[in-house]
């Protein structure tokens, strides 16, 4: 159960990194795009080696995918607050 939930956590936050750098580029938000690619490599690998070590199952696509959609929406909606537009 703990190894979903760490699945979970990681897909959340590598989903939201790579949304939220999406929004960098499209935006010209330059000064982040470095360190938010240097977050999302550590949390990617995390992510590969789990999937490596699991297996491919349901239970994993699944949670997977939940985690991916939950980080897609926050970074969007969170990008959004931080850098509003003029």
């Amino acid at each position: 159960m703990l190894i979903y939930l760490a699945t979970f956590g990681a897909s959340f936050v590598f989903i939201f990194l790579r949304a939220f750098q999406q929004r960098n580029v499209a935006f010209d938000n330059y000064i982040a795009i470095l360190p938010v690619s240097l977050m999302m490599a550590v949390v990617e690998v995390f992510v590969v080696a789990n999937i490596a070590t699991q297996g491919y199952h349901w239970p994993l696509v699944l949670t997977i995918g939940l985690g991916s959609g939950s980080g897609a929406l926050s970074a969007a909606l969170l990008h959004k607050r931080i850098f509003k537009r003029k």
